[in-house]
């Protein structure tokens, strides 16, 4: 049951021009950040490997460890001092436990969480394997209550505009498709 909620990881998703664009915006957003006063030595990307791994790889200097987990009920292992979460939070059940965990295995004050989650949306437009599509407001609250604060966030869009005109659901998606991207601390 649980592989029938996942995204498979192959060529056609890593072709798919919404993720290439997601993958470029979200390192645009990663390469701005402040460099921390202490090396990257090493970092972990909840979930599968996919493509910005080697991005994060080359950006960081370091390699990056992917989670072989059940991420709602798991622990995670090592210690870490880049953590990323792109697009995986809204597939679990218990966001809150993968959160935690994360807190857990950062190594240090400087350690730094970067999160991407989709915006949340009207039914109509909303993923059937999204459990959780989250208000700014919403995803707030959750980092608080995991014990992490925002450094900085950003708003994008992931397709070009010539396709919120190809029909009304594509329509409609150039006013609620957005990613929110944040850089967390721990509070």
């Amino acid at each position: 049951m649980k592989a029938e909620y996942r995204n498979i990881i192959d060529r056609r998703y890593c072709a798919d021009e919404a993720n290439m664009i997601r993958w470029q915006k979200t390192m645009s957003f990663v390469e701005s950040s402040r460099p921390a006063s202490t090396a990257v030595s090493s970092g972990l990307d909840l979930g599968d490997r996919t493509p910005l791994c080697d991005d994060l790889e080359r950006h960081f200097g370091c390699p990056f460890a992917s989670t072989g987990c059940d991420l709602d009920i798991d622990p995670l292992s090592g210690s870490y001092d880049v953590v990323t979460a792109f697009e995986v939070l809204e597939h679990l059940f218990n966001p809150l436990h993968a959160l935690l965990e994360v807190r857990r295995v950062l190594a240090g004050p400087h350690a730094r969480l970067f999160v991407s989650v989709p915006a949340a949306k009207p039914a109509l437009l909303k993923s059937p394997d999204h459990f959780h599509e989250m208000s700014p407001s919403e995803l707030d609250s959750l980092f608080e209550r995991a014990g992490f604060r925002s450094i900085r966030s950003d708003i994008f869009r992931i397709r070009r505009w010539p396709f919120y005109l190809t029909g009304f659901k594509p329509f409609l998606r150039a006013f609620y498709e957005k990613v929110l991207i944040h850089e967390l601390r721990q509070a």
